[in-house]
């Protein structure tokens, strides 16, 4: 497997942007210079992340997620 993120994923099984291959070796991300650990989805080259607003949930049961703008650095947390 290669050590390159792609452009976008997403933590979604229902995503075209789903690997779970990918996910597997434990994905970092950094928003703005900050560790974030409540990532839903990033793209790197539109530069925005969707986070887990809370415990909320919509009527379908999945969290709800807000659209944050900025730097988006993803890593591979085992490469440290």
């Amino acid at each position: 497997m290669s050590d390159q993120l792609p452009d976008r994923l997403s933590t979604d099984p229902r995503s075209p942007y789903y690997n779970e291959a990918i996910l597997s070796r434990d994905v970092g991300i950094r928003f703005k210079g900050v560790e974030k650990t409540n990532v839903e989805e990033y793209c790197v080259s539109e530069g925005w992340v969707r986070v887990t607003a809370g415990s909320s949930k919509d009527r379908y049961g999945n969290p709800l997620t807000i659209k944050l703008t900025g730097a988006v650095e993803p890593y591979f947390r085992d490469q440290k």
